[in-house]
């Protein structure tokens, strides 16, 4: 016996589609968002790394996403709220590092240099100042050791962001990454890193 879809997830699954065709094309709204707000941070002069998703995608491991992450300081974004809030970008609730882009809808989850990745609380892995970037075409991305270092150290420490493993998972297996990162990885990450490039390497040749 086969069931039906019914026509609201139906809908959903058809609006999912076109979206991950725009997405992979560099056309939707979460790509011209982060458009947007690069040239805004570069004309402003405020220093800024892309991170998330989107940062996975500049290292080798293409996904879709309905947000963007931006690294900056807590003065770069009191910088550019003080220049910018109601003229394309709203807090999404009073004083909240978290912004919105009201032209085309998208989140902007600003992360903030020197707090803690997953759980909020102290590591030795932090949130790095924003000069650590390298650039890109029109675009300032977090290196691909400190990402990694980032995901690896919240899906460590907090169970809500396991996703962040996975994403590492991937990484490995689409950029190719070598075992030799984790030399170069804080030591709270770096037998993990060390284990899931293991699993992830053992599971491609077999």
């Amino acid at each position: 016996m086969t069931g039906e879809l019914t026509p609201e997830q139906s809908r959903r699954f058809w609006e999912g589609v076109a979206f991950a065709e725009r997405f992979f094309m560099g056309l939707d709204e979460v790509h011209q968002a982060m458009r947007k707000l690069c040239m805004t941070l570069e004309a402003d002069g405020i220093p800024y790394a892309i991170a998330g998703a989107m940062a996975l995608n500049a290292h080798g491991y293409v996904r879709t996403t309905v947000d963007v992450d931006v690294l900056m300081t807590a003065a770069g974004l009191a910088a550019f709220k003080a220049k910018h809030l109601g003229l394309g970008w709203v807090e999404r609730f009073p004083g909240s590092a978290g912004l919105r882009d009201v032209e085309f809808n998208v989140k902007i989850d600003v992360l903030i240099a020197g707090n803690y990745p997953g759980d909020g609380k102290p590591k030795s892995v932090c949130f790095p100042d924003p000069v650590v970037a390298v650039r890109g075409q029109d675009v300032m991305v977090l290196a691909v050791r400190d990402l990694v270092e980032l995901k690896l150290a919240s899906g460590m420490s907090s169970t809500d962001r396991l996703k962040d493993l996975a994403d590492v998972q991937e990484l490995i297996r689409h950029a190719r990454l070598p075992l030799a990162l984790a030399d170069v990885l804080d030591p709270m990450v770096r037998g993990r890193y060390t284990e899931i490039w293991q699993g992830t390497t053992a599971a491609v040749d077999d």
